[in-house]
């Protein structure tokens, strides 16, 4: 698998092109504080047929470096942009959860790459984002699974209770530990663009979980206010993982929104 380098931190990362060559337009995903390249999976399948699209492990995470923390954001956002410069990629249409959308919205501030942006489950500033309810220590299977509770709401743990093991069995393989996530809730602590939202002009989809518990709903509204194109799209009932239990729903406001606003859109 290929490797980008951002100030001597190799950031490791997946590229799934529909046809041959080098990409200038693509969809490359933020991950979340600690967690493995699993969390992008439902959104990962619907999109790289029609996409190019790019999956970073953000550093600490997988194969990717783990420098001493703690990280700031625009240090996370800076090992993205390494990722796409790698890649030739000129138009990157970033979708982030979480921390991720935060790395999102720091990248769209410091370059002109960023074509679009789809954060989900994400904040205009740290403290409104409680990360201790998203991360729990690889090191402990009955915490990893117990978290789920909080991160998907009832009606998804009901209708779907085969689909909670298979995700703590990811999340034990490929999440991040201790100390990874502590530099990844540095960043998020640190993290407030609240007066910098007038700058962030390119079109940007926020995607919210009503009921989401780590991330509250006014603060989606906040952002989607404050962004000059800031598109909110809530979805009714779903918790921080809303890309896992409302994975229709998601990918389809995706696709809707990738075929406004990229370009090379496979049909």
């Amino acid at each position: 698998m290929p490797h980008a380098t951002n100030g001597g931190v190799s950031i490791r990362y997946e590229v799934d092109a529909p046809d041959a060559g080098d990409p200038d337009e693509a969809v490359v995903f933020c991950g979340d504080v600690g967690l493995g390249a699993w969390q992008f999976g439902w959104q990962h399948a619907a999109l790289a047929g029609p996409h190019t699209v790019i999956t970073p492990e953000t550093r600490g995470v997988g194969q990717s470096d783990a420098p001493p923390g703690p990280y700031a954001v625009e240090d996370l956002a800076a090992d993205v942009d390494a990722v796409c410069a790698a890649e030739g990629v000129r138009n990157a249409h970033l979708v982030g959860y979480g921390l991720g959308g935060m790395v999102a919205l720091a990248a769209a501030l410091a370059s002109s790459r960023p074509a679009s942006l789809t954060v989900v489950g994400t904040p205009p500033s740290g403290d409104a984002y409680n990360a201790g309810g998203v991360w729990a220590d690889p090191s402990d299977p009955a915490a990893v699974e117990g978290s789920l509770s909080g991160l998907v709401s009832v009606d998804f743990r009901e209708a779907h209770p085969d689909a909670l093991p298979r995700i703590a069995e990811w999340r034990l393989a490929e999440d991040a530990g201790r100390e990874t996530f502590e530099a990844h809730r540095a960043a998020v602590d640190a993290f407030d663009i609240t007066d910098r939202l007038y700058e962030i002009t390119m079109p940007t989809l926020v995607v919210h979980g009503t009921d989401d518990a780590v991330c509250p709903m006014t603060a989606a509204e906040t952002l989607a206010e404050g962004l000059p194109r800031g598109e909110l799209h809530a979805v009714e009932g779903a918790r921080h993982l809303v890309g896992v239990e409302a994975s229709a729903a998601v990918n389809d406001a995706l696709a809707g929104w990738l075929a406004e606003h990229a370009t090379d859109t496979v049909t």
